[in-house]
Protein backbone atom coordinates (compact mmCIF):
# COMPACT_ATOMS: atom_id res chain seq x y z
CA UNK A 1 0.00 0.00 0.00
CA UNK A 2 2.87 2.95 1.27
CA UNK A 3 3.86 2.25 -2.44
CA UNK A 4 0.65 2.59 -4.25
CA UNK A 5 0.36 5.68 -2.16
CA UNK A 6 3.86 7.09 -3.48
CA UNK A 7 2.44 6.44 -6.80
CA UNK A 8 -0.53 8.51 -6.11
CA UNK A 9 1.63 11.48 -4.17
CA UNK A 10 2.83 12.52 -7.45
CA UNK A 11 -0.28 14.80 -8.34
CA UNK A 12 -3.49 15.80 -7.35
CA UNK A 13 -6.37 14.66 -9.48
CA UNK A 14 -10.05 14.01 -9.57
CA UNK A 15 -9.54 10.11 -9.62
CA UNK A 16 -6.91 7.85 -9.61
CA UNK A 17 -5.73 4.69 -10.88
CA UNK A 18 -4.04 1.83 -10.90
CA UNK A 19 -3.48 -0.25 -14.01
CA UNK A 20 -1.33 -3.84 -13.85
CA UNK A 21 0.78 -5.04 -15.92
CA UNK A 22 -2.22 -7.60 -17.64
CA UNK A 23 -3.98 -3.81 -18.49
CA UNK A 24 -6.46 -4.26 -15.84
CA UNK A 25 -7.68 -1.48 -12.93
CA UNK A 26 -6.38 -2.99 -10.19
CA UNK A 27 -7.69 -0.07 -7.57
CA UNK A 28 -9.76 2.94 -8.50
CA UNK A 29 -9.93 6.05 -5.49
CA UNK A 30 -12.02 9.47 -6.39
CA UNK A 31 -14.78 11.13 -7.85
CA UNK A 32 -15.22 8.51 -10.67
CA UNK A 33 -18.99 8.98 -11.15
CA UNK A 34 -18.68 12.50 -11.64
CA UNK A 35 -15.98 12.32 -14.11
CA UNK A 36 -17.17 9.18 -16.28
CA UNK A 37 -20.38 8.17 -15.08
CA UNK A 38 -18.95 5.35 -13.65
CA UNK A 39 -18.95 4.58 -9.73
CA UNK A 40 -14.69 3.75 -8.66
CA UNK A 41 -16.01 -0.09 -7.39
CA UNK A 42 -17.28 -0.61 -11.33
CA UNK A 43 -13.93 -0.41 -12.92
CA UNK A 44 -11.83 -2.57 -10.29
CA UNK A 45 -11.58 -5.74 -12.95
CA UNK A 46 -11.86 -4.26 -16.32
CA UNK A 47 -9.03 -3.14 -18.31
CA UNK A 48 -8.43 0.35 -19.02
CA UNK A 49 -9.48 0.24 -22.48
CA UNK A 50 -13.07 -0.44 -21.20
CA UNK A 51 -12.84 3.53 -19.92
CA UNK A 52 -10.92 5.30 -22.22
CA UNK A 53 -12.47 6.10 -26.21
CA UNK A 54 -11.40 3.71 -28.66
CA UNK A 55 -10.08 6.90 -30.45
CA UNK A 56 -7.31 7.37 -27.69
CA UNK A 57 -6.55 3.70 -26.93
CA UNK A 58 -2.99 3.81 -29.56
CA UNK A 59 -1.84 7.08 -27.74
CA UNK A 60 -2.66 5.60 -24.15
CA UNK A 61 -0.82 2.57 -25.04
CA UNK A 62 2.60 4.17 -26.41
CA UNK A 63 2.16 6.43 -23.36
CA UNK A 64 2.47 3.84 -20.81
CA UNK A 65 4.85 1.14 -22.95
CA UNK A 66 7.05 4.38 -22.57
CA UNK A 67 7.16 4.46 -19.29
CA UNK A 68 10.65 3.53 -17.91
CA UNK A 69 10.54 2.82 -14.06
CA UNK A 70 10.44 6.17 -11.96
CA UNK A 71 9.53 8.19 -15.07
CA UNK A 72 5.97 9.93 -15.34
CA UNK A 73 4.45 11.17 -18.47
CA UNK A 74 1.67 13.37 -19.47
CA UNK A 75 -1.04 14.77 -19.11
CA UNK A 76 -2.42 13.98 -22.20
CA UNK A 77 -6.14 14.78 -23.16
CA UNK A 78 -8.21 11.39 -22.99
CA UNK A 79 -11.92 11.18 -23.99
CA UNK A 80 -13.71 8.59 -21.40
CA UNK A 81 -16.44 5.92 -22.64
CA UNK A 82 -19.84 7.59 -21.48
CA UNK A 83 -21.65 6.33 -18.15
CA UNK A 84 -25.20 5.52 -18.53
CA UNK A 85 -26.81 8.29 -19.13
CA UNK A 86 -23.67 10.55 -19.74
CA UNK A 87 -22.15 12.03 -22.71
CA UNK A 88 -18.98 11.91 -23.28
CA UNK A 89 -16.30 13.63 -21.01
CA UNK A 90 -12.70 14.74 -21.20
CA UNK A 91 -10.01 14.11 -18.50
CA UNK A 92 -5.92 15.01 -18.35
CA UNK A 93 -4.48 11.95 -17.78
CA UNK A 94 -0.90 11.24 -16.21
CA UNK A 95 0.94 8.47 -15.41
CA UNK A 96 3.93 7.47 -13.45
CA UNK A 97 5.49 4.21 -12.85
CA UNK A 98 6.74 3.61 -9.33
CA UNK A 99 10.00 1.02 -9.70
CA UNK A 100 8.83 -1.13 -6.62
CA UNK A 101 5.09 -1.33 -7.89
CA UNK A 102 5.68 -4.50 -9.55
CA UNK A 103 4.87 -3.10 -13.07
CA UNK A 104 1.88 -1.28 -12.20
CA UNK A 105 1.38 2.32 -13.26
CA UNK A 106 -0.41 4.82 -11.40
CA UNK A 107 -2.70 7.11 -13.17
CA UNK A 108 -4.01 10.70 -12.26
CA UNK A 109 -7.29 11.62 -14.42
CA UNK A 110 -8.39 15.41 -13.74
CA UNK A 111 -11.05 16.52 -15.49
CA UNK A 112 -10.78 18.82 -18.61
CA UNK A 113 -13.80 20.98 -20.32
CA UNK A 114 -12.07 21.57 -23.74
CA UNK A 115 -9.61 19.56 -25.98
CA UNK A 116 -9.08 15.77 -27.71
CA UNK A 117 -8.22 15.28 -31.16
CA UNK A 118 -8.52 12.72 -33.95
CA UNK A 119 -4.76 11.60 -35.38
CA UNK A 120 -1.99 14.25 -36.48
CA UNK A 121 -2.86 17.53 -36.92
CA UNK A 122 -2.32 19.46 -40.85
CA UNK A 123 0.50 21.71 -40.43
CA UNK A 124 -2.14 24.36 -40.91
CA UNK A 125 -3.34 23.46 -38.05
CA UNK A 126 -0.48 22.80 -36.35
CA UNK A 127 1.04 25.86 -36.55
CA UNK A 128 -2.03 27.34 -34.97
CA UNK A 129 -1.21 25.04 -32.15
CA UNK A 130 1.84 26.02 -31.92
CA UNK A 131 1.53 29.45 -31.98
CA UNK A 132 -0.39 29.47 -29.12
CA UNK A 133 2.06 28.04 -27.68
CA UNK A 134 4.89 29.63 -28.67
CA UNK A 135 5.79 32.41 -25.49
CA UNK A 136 6.14 29.65 -23.43
CA UNK A 137 9.50 29.17 -22.68
CA UNK A 138 9.02 25.42 -21.16
CA UNK A 139 7.94 24.46 -24.36
CA UNK A 140 10.00 23.35 -27.57
CA UNK A 141 9.24 22.08 -31.03
CA UNK A 142 10.45 18.77 -31.71
CA UNK A 143 10.95 18.34 -35.71
CA UNK A 144 10.95 14.45 -36.65
CA UNK A 145 12.92 12.49 -39.82
CA UNK A 146 11.40 8.58 -39.81
CA UNK A 147 13.11 8.23 -43.31
CA UNK A 148 11.94 5.61 -44.94
CA UNK A 149 8.58 4.71 -42.61
CA UNK A 150 6.01 5.63 -45.62
CA UNK A 151 7.57 2.88 -47.86
CA UNK A 152 7.36 0.54 -44.45
CA UNK A 153 3.10 1.72 -44.28
CA UNK A 154 3.09 0.98 -47.87
CA UNK A 155 3.94 -2.20 -47.92
CA UNK A 156 2.94 -3.57 -44.64
CA UNK A 157 -0.41 -5.07 -46.07
CA UNK A 158 -2.67 -6.22 -43.42
CA UNK A 159 -0.35 -4.16 -40.92
CA UNK A 160 -0.60 -1.28 -42.19
CA UNK A 161 -3.45 -0.05 -39.76
CA UNK A 162 -1.25 -1.28 -36.93
CA UNK A 163 1.62 0.43 -38.01
CA UNK A 164 -0.31 3.98 -38.69
CA UNK A 165 -1.85 3.37 -35.23
CA UNK A 166 1.21 2.55 -33.90
CA UNK A 167 2.40 5.97 -35.25
CA UNK A 168 -0.25 8.08 -34.68
CA UNK A 169 -0.57 7.17 -30.93
CA UNK A 170 3.56 7.62 -30.32
CA UNK A 171 3.90 10.99 -31.55
CA UNK A 172 0.70 12.27 -29.72
CA UNK A 173 1.87 10.37 -26.50
CA UNK A 174 4.87 12.49 -26.83
CA UNK A 175 3.51 15.87 -27.40
CA UNK A 176 1.66 18.30 -25.60
CA UNK A 177 -1.47 17.56 -23.69
CA UNK A 178 -1.56 14.87 -27.12
CA UNK A 179 -2.97 17.52 -28.72
CA UNK A 180 -0.24 19.14 -30.64
CA UNK A 181 1.19 16.09 -33.28
CA UNK A 182 1.32 16.96 -36.45
CA UNK A 183 2.06 15.06 -39.98
CA UNK A 184 4.16 17.33 -42.29
CA UNK A 185 4.71 14.50 -45.81
CA UNK A 186 8.07 12.87 -46.92
CA UNK A 187 8.36 11.00 -43.52
CA UNK A 188 8.87 14.47 -41.61
CA UNK A 189 6.71 14.86 -38.25
CA UNK A 190 6.41 18.00 -35.59
CA UNK A 191 5.04 18.16 -32.61
CA UNK A 192 5.18 20.70 -29.02
CA UNK A 193 6.20 19.15 -26.13
CA UNK A 194 7.66 20.36 -22.77
CA UNK A 195 11.63 21.02 -22.63
CA UNK A 196 13.48 18.72 -20.58
CA UNK A 197 14.34 15.26 -22.79
CA UNK A 198 17.25 15.42 -24.70
CA UNK A 199 16.56 14.76 -28.43
CA UNK A 200 18.63 11.71 -28.23
CA UNK A 201 15.97 10.11 -25.74
CA UNK A 202 13.21 11.26 -27.60
CA UNK A 203 15.01 8.94 -30.71
CA UNK A 204 15.21 6.08 -28.62
CA UNK A 205 11.66 6.21 -27.50
CA UNK A 206 10.38 6.62 -31.28
CA UNK A 207 12.78 3.91 -31.78
CA UNK A 208 11.11 2.06 -29.13
CA UNK A 209 7.61 2.25 -29.68
CA UNK A 210 7.14 2.66 -33.47
CA UNK A 211 7.62 -1.35 -34.89
CA UNK A 212 9.30 -0.03 -38.00
CA UNK A 213 12.74 -0.51 -39.33
CA UNK A 214 13.49 2.84 -39.25
CA UNK A 215 16.33 5.21 -36.97
CA UNK A 216 14.38 8.14 -35.98
CA UNK A 217 16.14 11.66 -35.82
CA UNK A 218 15.32 14.51 -34.24
CA UNK A 219 16.16 18.29 -33.24
CA UNK A 220 14.37 20.72 -31.24
CA UNK A 221 13.23 24.57 -31.67
CA UNK A 222 13.00 26.38 -28.35
CA UNK A 223 9.49 28.42 -27.67
CA UNK A 224 9.53 31.67 -25.87
CA UNK A 225 11.50 34.65 -26.59
CA UNK A 226 8.81 36.09 -29.95
CA UNK A 227 6.66 38.69 -29.11
CA UNK A 228 3.49 38.79 -30.75
CA UNK A 229 1.15 35.97 -32.49
CA UNK A 230 2.04 37.45 -36.05
CA UNK A 231 5.78 36.81 -35.43
CA UNK A 232 5.50 33.41 -33.76
CA UNK A 233 3.67 32.35 -36.39
CA UNK A 234 6.55 33.91 -38.70
CA UNK A 235 8.87 32.05 -37.11
CA UNK A 236 7.23 28.83 -36.51
CA UNK A 237 6.60 29.11 -40.79
CA UNK A 238 10.23 29.45 -41.43
CA UNK A 239 10.77 27.09 -39.16
CA UNK A 240 9.07 24.18 -40.60
CA UNK A 241 9.46 25.26 -44.19
CA UNK A 242 13.27 25.34 -43.73
CA UNK A 243 12.70 21.73 -42.17
CA UNK A 244 10.53 20.43 -45.26
CA UNK A 245 13.15 21.92 -47.40
CA UNK A 246 16.40 20.68 -46.11
CA UNK A 247 16.08 18.37 -43.42
CA UNK A 248 18.85 18.09 -40.42
CA UNK A 249 20.98 18.51 -43.26
CA UNK A 250 20.09 21.90 -43.59
CA UNK A 251 20.76 23.67 -40.06
CA UNK A 252 17.46 24.16 -37.62
CA UNK A 253 17.55 27.30 -35.60
CA UNK A 254 17.90 26.32 -32.10
CA UNK A 255 14.87 28.35 -30.72
CA UNK A 256 12.47 30.85 -32.25
CA UNK A 257 13.81 34.22 -31.44
CA UNK A 258 17.02 32.69 -33.63
CA UNK A 259 14.44 31.38 -36.65
CA UNK A 260 12.31 34.92 -36.31
CA UNK A 261 15.92 36.60 -37.41
CA UNK A 262 16.65 34.22 -40.03
CA UNK A 263 13.26 34.82 -41.44
CA UNK A 264 13.39 38.04 -41.00
CA UNK A 265 17.09 38.63 -42.56
CA UNK A 266 15.05 35.90 -45.54
CA UNK A 267 12.56 38.00 -45.85
CA UNK A 268 14.46 40.92 -46.21
CA UNK A 269 16.51 39.35 -48.89
CA UNK A 270 13.16 38.27 -50.80
CA UNK A 271 12.07 41.67 -50.44
CA UNK A 272 15.25 43.18 -52.20
CA UNK A 273 14.75 40.57 -54.91
CA UNK A 274 11.03 41.19 -55.50
CA UNK A 275 11.57 44.87 -55.96
CA UNK A 276 14.52 44.13 -58.29
CA UNK A 277 11.92 42.00 -60.37
CA UNK A 278 9.34 45.20 -60.57
CA UNK A 279 11.74 47.80 -60.94
CA UNK A 280 13.43 46.09 -63.89
CA UNK A 281 10.37 44.29 -65.17
CA UNK A 282 11.82 40.75 -64.45
CA UNK A 283 8.29 38.86 -65.79
CA UNK A 284 6.33 38.40 -69.24
CA UNK A 285 3.29 38.42 -70.05
CA UNK A 286 0.63 35.72 -71.44
CA UNK A 287 -2.07 35.57 -72.37
CA UNK A 288 -5.40 33.12 -72.31
CA UNK A 289 -8.14 33.37 -74.90
CA UNK A 290 -11.77 34.24 -73.30
CA UNK A 291 -14.62 33.54 -75.15
CA UNK A 292 -18.07 34.67 -75.96
CA UNK A 293 -20.43 31.60 -75.76
CA UNK A 294 -23.30 33.37 -77.91
CA UNK A 295 -21.19 33.34 -81.10
CA UNK A 296 -17.68 31.19 -80.17
CA UNK A 297 -15.87 34.39 -80.90
CA UNK A 298 -12.46 35.63 -78.45
CA UNK A 299 -13.43 38.50 -76.20
CA UNK A 300 -10.62 39.11 -74.79
CA UNK A 301 -7.29 37.83 -73.35
CA UNK A 302 -6.76 37.67 -69.52
CA UNK A 303 -3.24 38.91 -68.75
CA UNK A 304 -1.68 36.14 -67.18
CA UNK A 305 2.38 37.44 -65.38
CA UNK A 306 5.18 34.49 -65.50
CA UNK A 307 8.37 35.00 -63.32
CA UNK A 308 11.46 33.33 -64.60
CA UNK A 309 10.90 29.46 -65.15
CA UNK A 310 8.15 29.24 -62.66
CA UNK A 311 5.10 27.36 -63.20
CA UNK A 312 2.82 28.90 -61.24
CA UNK A 313 3.16 33.21 -60.66
CA UNK A 314 1.19 32.30 -57.02
CA UNK A 315 3.94 32.07 -54.45
CA UNK A 316 5.75 34.88 -56.29
CA UNK A 317 2.30 36.77 -56.08
CA UNK A 318 1.76 35.77 -52.02
CA UNK A 319 5.38 36.42 -51.35
CA UNK A 320 4.25 40.30 -52.98
CA UNK A 321 1.41 40.80 -50.97
CA UNK A 322 2.52 39.70 -47.94
CA UNK A 323 5.75 41.86 -47.99
CA UNK A 324 3.82 44.51 -49.25
CA UNK A 325 4.87 45.06 -52.67
CA UNK A 326 1.92 43.78 -54.74
CA UNK A 327 0.75 47.21 -55.12
CA UNK A 328 4.19 48.31 -57.34
CA UNK A 329 3.76 44.58 -58.83
CA UNK A 330 0.04 45.19 -59.91
CA UNK A 331 1.31 48.59 -61.61
CA UNK A 332 4.14 47.50 -63.22
CA UNK A 333 2.05 44.62 -64.66
CA UNK A 334 -0.87 47.36 -65.73
CA UNK A 335 1.88 49.11 -67.31
CA UNK A 336 2.64 46.36 -69.37
CA UNK A 337 0.08 45.31 -70.66
CA UNK A 338 -1.73 49.17 -71.92
CA UNK A 339 1.94 49.52 -73.84
CA UNK A 340 0.55 45.70 -75.61
CA UNK A 341 -3.58 47.33 -75.73
CA UNK A 342 -1.21 50.71 -77.63
CA UNK A 343 0.44 48.31 -79.85
CA UNK A 344 -2.10 46.12 -80.51
CA UNK A 345 -5.61 48.26 -81.52
CA UNK A 346 -7.65 45.38 -82.53
CA UNK A 347 -7.21 43.36 -78.88
CA UNK A 348 -8.95 44.10 -74.85
CA UNK A 349 -6.98 42.77 -72.00
CA UNK A 350 -8.23 41.64 -68.98
CA UNK A 351 -5.16 42.82 -66.34
CA UNK A 352 -5.75 40.94 -62.62
CA UNK A 353 -5.56 43.35 -59.55
CA UNK A 354 -5.35 42.39 -55.88
CA UNK A 355 -8.06 43.26 -53.56
CA UNK A 356 -5.39 44.96 -51.29
CA UNK A 357 -4.42 46.76 -53.83
CA UNK A 358 -7.73 48.12 -54.38
CA UNK A 359 -7.27 49.90 -51.18
CA UNK A 360 -5.50 52.23 -52.01
CA UNK A 361 -6.09 55.37 -53.65
CA UNK A 362 -2.38 56.25 -54.78
CA UNK A 363 -2.46 53.22 -57.45
CA UNK A 364 -6.02 54.21 -58.85
CA UNK A 365 -4.82 58.18 -59.40
CA UNK A 366 -1.57 56.28 -60.71
CA UNK A 367 -3.70 53.80 -63.13
CA UNK A 368 -6.03 56.67 -64.09
CA UNK A 369 -2.85 58.82 -65.20
CA UNK A 370 -1.93 55.79 -67.15
CA UNK A 371 -5.35 55.58 -69.29
CA UNK A 372 -6.05 59.03 -69.94
CA UNK A 373 -1.90 58.87 -71.19
CA UNK A 374 -2.74 56.62 -73.93
CA UNK A 375 -6.42 57.11 -74.98
CA UNK A 376 -6.27 54.72 -77.73
CA UNK A 377 -6.93 52.36 -74.67
CA UNK A 378 -9.88 53.21 -73.92
CA UNK A 379 -13.20 50.56 -73.34
CA UNK A 380 -10.47 47.78 -74.05
CA UNK A 381 -9.70 47.18 -70.45
CA UNK A 382 -10.84 44.60 -68.12
CA UNK A 383 -9.43 44.84 -64.15
CA UNK A 384 -10.06 41.43 -62.49
CA UNK A 385 -10.28 41.91 -58.90
CA UNK A 386 -8.89 39.27 -56.98
CA UNK A 387 -9.73 37.30 -53.61
CA UNK A 388 -6.36 36.69 -52.79
CA UNK A 389 -6.64 39.65 -50.33
CA UNK A 390 -9.83 40.34 -48.51
CA UNK A 391 -11.17 44.27 -49.06
CA UNK A 392 -11.53 45.82 -46.01
CA UNK A 393 -13.94 48.64 -47.10
CA UNK A 394 -16.09 47.88 -49.53
CA UNK A 395 -17.99 51.21 -49.90
CA UNK A 396 -14.22 52.86 -50.33
CA UNK A 397 -13.55 49.92 -52.95
CA UNK A 398 -16.49 50.67 -54.63
CA UNK A 399 -15.54 54.33 -55.35
CA UNK A 400 -12.90 53.68 -56.51
CA UNK A 401 -13.58 50.95 -58.87
CA UNK A 402 -16.43 53.94 -60.22
CA UNK A 403 -13.80 56.28 -60.59
CA UNK A 404 -11.66 53.41 -62.41
CA UNK A 405 -15.28 52.45 -64.63
CA UNK A 406 -15.30 56.66 -65.13
CA UNK A 407 -11.42 55.94 -66.92
CA UNK A 408 -12.93 53.87 -69.51
CA UNK A 409 -12.54 50.31 -67.79
CA UNK A 410 -14.73 47.04 -66.92
CA UNK A 411 -14.80 45.73 -63.43
CA UNK A 412 -14.60 42.08 -63.55
CA UNK A 413 -15.04 40.31 -59.67
CA UNK A 414 -12.65 37.31 -60.09
CA UNK A 415 -13.35 34.04 -58.21
CA UNK A 416 -16.32 34.50 -57.13
CA UNK A 417 -17.64 31.73 -54.77
CA UNK A 418 -13.83 31.39 -53.15
CA UNK A 419 -12.18 32.96 -50.92
CA UNK A 420 -12.95 36.04 -49.85
CA UNK A 421 -15.10 37.02 -52.77
CA UNK A 422 -18.77 36.56 -51.74
CA UNK A 423 -22.34 37.79 -52.63
CA UNK A 424 -21.46 40.74 -50.06
CA UNK A 425 -18.81 42.04 -52.75
CA UNK A 426 -21.47 41.48 -55.38
CA UNK A 427 -23.92 43.84 -53.21
CA UNK A 428 -21.60 46.41 -52.61
CA UNK A 429 -19.48 46.74 -55.25
CA UNK A 430 -20.63 47.63 -58.61
CA UNK A 431 -18.85 44.95 -61.24
CA UNK A 432 -19.51 44.44 -64.93
CA UNK A 433 -18.88 40.50 -65.00
CA UNK A 434 -18.06 37.91 -62.30
CA UNK A 435 -15.67 35.23 -62.96
CA UNK A 436 -16.92 32.09 -61.30
CA UNK A 437 -14.43 30.10 -59.36
CA UNK A 438 -13.40 27.16 -61.50
CA UNK A 439 -13.92 24.51 -59.08
CA UNK A 440 -17.82 25.02 -59.62
CA UNK A 441 -17.38 24.65 -63.21
CA UNK A 442 -15.09 21.70 -62.82
CA UNK A 443 -18.71 20.05 -60.73
CA UNK A 444 -20.95 21.86 -63.05
CA UNK A 445 -21.20 18.87 -65.13
CA UNK A 446 -22.31 16.18 -62.74
CA UNK A 447 -25.13 18.44 -61.71
CA UNK A 448 -25.94 18.76 -58.17
CA UNK A 449 -25.65 21.52 -56.15
CA UNK A 450 -23.06 23.19 -58.39
CA UNK A 451 -25.43 23.39 -60.84
CA UNK A 452 -28.19 24.66 -58.89
CA UNK A 453 -25.85 27.59 -57.63
CA UNK A 454 -24.43 28.56 -61.04
CA UNK A 455 -27.66 28.51 -62.54
CA UNK A 456 -29.23 30.91 -58.99
CA UNK A 457 -25.84 33.35 -59.97
CA UNK A 458 -26.39 33.42 -63.78
CA UNK A 459 -29.80 34.48 -63.42
CA UNK A 460 -29.19 37.07 -60.23
CA UNK A 461 -26.50 38.47 -62.04
CA UNK A 462 -28.34 38.80 -65.43
CA UNK A 463 -31.22 40.96 -63.05
CA UNK A 464 -28.15 42.98 -61.75
CA UNK A 465 -27.11 43.44 -65.65
CA UNK A 466 -24.04 42.04 -65.10
CA UNK A 467 -22.31 39.70 -67.58
CA UNK A 468 -20.88 36.16 -65.98
CA UNK A 469 -17.90 33.88 -66.99
CA UNK A 470 -17.04 30.73 -66.49
CA UNK A 471 -13.07 29.83 -65.82
CA UNK A 472 -11.57 26.19 -66.07
CA UNK A 473 -13.45 25.45 -69.10
CA UNK A 474 -11.05 22.35 -69.60
CA UNK A 475 -13.60 19.38 -71.67
CA UNK A 476 -16.46 19.82 -74.09
CA UNK A 477 -18.67 18.41 -71.43
CA UNK A 478 -17.84 21.66 -69.62
CA UNK A 479 -18.61 24.05 -72.03
CA UNK A 480 -21.87 22.31 -72.71
CA UNK A 481 -22.89 22.68 -69.00
CA UNK A 482 -21.96 26.01 -68.80
CA UNK A 483 -23.56 27.09 -71.84
CA UNK A 484 -27.02 25.47 -70.53
CA UNK A 485 -26.70 27.96 -67.39
CA UNK A 486 -26.35 30.68 -69.16
CA UNK A 487 -23.12 31.69 -68.97
CA UNK A 488 -22.09 34.75 -71.01
CA UNK A 489 -18.24 33.90 -71.39
CA UNK A 490 -15.61 30.80 -71.29
CA UNK A 491 -11.88 30.13 -70.53
CA UNK A 492 -9.84 27.73 -70.17
CA UNK A 493 -7.82 24.95 -71.79
CA UNK A 494 -10.69 23.39 -74.09
CA UNK A 495 -9.72 26.67 -76.21
CA UNK A 496 -6.18 26.77 -75.79
CA UNK A 497 -3.46 27.08 -73.49
CA UNK A 498 -1.81 30.36 -72.37
CA UNK A 499 0.21 31.92 -75.57
CA UNK A 500 3.02 34.38 -75.27
CA UNK A 501 1.45 36.26 -78.46
CA UNK A 502 -2.20 37.25 -78.80
CA UNK A 503 -4.72 35.71 -81.03
CA UNK A 504 -8.00 36.19 -82.01
CA UNK A 505 -9.22 33.08 -83.18
CA UNK A 506 -8.91 29.38 -81.58
CA UNK A 507 -8.69 26.47 -81.92
CA UNK A 508 -11.19 25.02 -84.13
CA UNK A 509 -13.71 22.22 -82.10
CA UNK A 510 -12.71 19.36 -83.38
CA UNK A 511 -8.84 20.15 -82.11
CA UNK A 512 -10.05 20.92 -78.42
CA UNK A 513 -10.47 17.66 -76.83
CA UNK A 514 -6.53 17.16 -77.33
CA UNK A 515 -5.83 20.22 -75.06
CA UNK A 516 -8.14 19.62 -72.40
CA UNK A 517 -6.28 18.78 -69.23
Amino acid sequence: MSHRLLGFAFAGADLLLEVGPDARIAFALGASETLSGAAETSLVGRSWRQFVDDADHAMVEALFAGLDPGARAGPVTVRLTPGQGHGQRLAGLAAFRLPQNGGAISCALSRVSTGGVDGLLSRADFEAAAARLAEDPAMEMALIELEGLGRQIEAAGEGRDKLLDQLTGTLRALSHRGETAAELGDDRYALVRRRGEPVEALQDRLKKLIDADVQPAAGAVAMGGVDGAKQAMRALRFALTSFMEGGFAQIQPDSLNQALDQALEGALDDARTLSATIRDRQFRLTYQPVVRLMDGRVSHHEVLVRFGEEASPFPTIRAAEEMDLIEPLDLAILTEALRVLEREPKHRLAVNISGRTIGSDAFVSRAIALLRAKPATRDRLVLEITESAAIDDLAQADRRLAALREAGCEICLDDFGAGAASLAYLQQLTVDIVKIDGRYIRELQHGGRESTFIRHLVNMCRELGVETLAEMVETADAERAVRLAGVDYAQGWFYGPASETLELKIKPPAMRPALAR
